[in-house]
């Protein structure tokens, strides 16, 4: 079928891939409930805002746990070392998540506002601290975990909960907020009309500002300000490696030593600050969906930009970087990942197929008549 390097290069690329389409479908989500609270001034504003997305998100969840899934199969050390290490965070992740579907659910049961605020503000929580924290989880990625394998390739963590909030990972924050309230407008103005649209466009205008700003200043710290990691001792990319028959080296600078060897990687960086910066243009032009597409393209090139940054590294360690886990030594057997390519083969293509059904059907603008008159049926 395929050899064992190609393979590995092939999981790689299906997870970012899958990191990429969680970040674009989820990440409108979590930019909706960071807003929720604020653009929408009435009771019958907020439930077009929550029926924006009432009939998608829980399909777009799914990308987490299909991540999350393809990450135990394909890369199981990573898997064991990270969920190991950073647990805290994850079951922070977790119950915040919690929060949407019984959001959603009772929100609108009761009539009470104390009721509908509260639930407002728990679907802003439900939004913002999986943003928070997954953007928080990229940044310590950058600058490498402090956890070591032992002789038997077990892990130990030597960092704590509050460890995770340095300055580079604090700044990522900024960044993934900024770009997913931008993706959260984009999409509130393409499915809603009048006050609230008007409302997303505004967001839409300061929040691409934003990001682009942030996102530049993250790259000259990448570039002049963070260590970096590169293998110096050969590898055999074609067999079962052990992480720790390596030598890695720490260098500021070194993140950029790819697009260097991989010149196309600049259209990564350059895609996000362009898409970003045509999408409120777009925007006020009532180009809704190129504006959506910009956006989620503006999405995909920054995670591609720090994914094509790392690569071959999948999780660098700042303990023991010999102890850092590539695509080269932590990746599952070949029959494995051939077994596991066979079914994605079959089954991705039906959940690409089935999801742009359930769009297609429910694409449409919701208004506040529509709330009015289905006063028991929407969320």
């Amino acid at each position: 079928m395929f050899d064992y390097e190609l393979l590995r290069i092939i999981w790689w690329g299906i997870l970012v891939f899958l990191i990429c389409g969680f970040a674009v479908m989820d990440g409108f989500d979590f930019g909706i409930g960071m807003l929720l609270p604020f653009l929408g001034k009435t009771d019958d504003e907020r439930r077009v805002i929550l029926n924006s997305i009432g009939p998608t998100w829980e399909g777009n969840q799914t990308w987490l746990v299909t991540l999350g899934g393809i990450t135990f199969g394909a890369w199981s050390l990573v898997y064991a070392v990270l969920f190991s290490g950073v647990y805290a965070g994850l079951l922070l992740l977790l119950f915040a998540l919690f929060l949407r579907p019984v959001g959603f659910d009772y929100r609108s049961k009761v009539t009470n506002p104390n009721w509908r605020s509260a639930w407002d503000w728990a679907l802003f929580v439900g939004g913002a601290t999986p943003a928070i924290v997954l953007s928080l989880a990229a940044g310590n990625l950058m600058i490498g975990l402090p956890f070591e394998l032992d002789a038997d390739l077990r892990s130990s963590y030597a960092g704590g909960f509050w460890d995770l909030f340095q300055l580079f990972p604090l700044l990522c924050v900024l960044v993934g907020v900024a770009l997913c309230v931008m993706h959260g407008a984009v999409f509130l103005h393409l499915r809603t009309e009048n006050a609230i649209a008007e409302r997303a466009q505004i967001v839409i205008r300061w929040s691409s500002i934003l990001f682009v700003g942030l996102f530049l200043v993250a790259g000259i710290w990448v570039a002049f300000g963070l260590d970096g990691y590169k293998i110096t001792s050969a590898i055999d990319t074609t067999i079962t490696a052990n992480p720790l028959h390596k030598t890695v080296v720490k260098s500021t600078g070194l993140w950029l030593e790819n697009y260097g060897t991989y010149p196309l990687l600049l259209l990564a960086p350059l895609m996000t600050v362009i898409s970003a910066l045509l999408t409120p243009f777009f925007t006020a032009k009532n180009h809704s969906a190129t504006a959506f597409v910009l956006s989620s393209l503006a999405m995909i090139g920054a995670i591609v930009t720090a994914g094509g940054s790392m690569f071959p590294f999948v999780l660098p360690s700042s303990l023991s970087a010999a102890s850092s886990l590539t695509i080269w030594d932590s990746s599952a057997s070949r029959y494995s990942l051939q077994l596991l390519l066979v079914a994605t083969v079959i089954f991705m293509p039906i959940v690409m197929a089935y999801t742009s059904w359930v769009y297609k059907v429910m694409r449409g603008k919701v208004t506040v008549e529509q709330i009015q008159d289905n006063q028991h049926t929407m969320y």
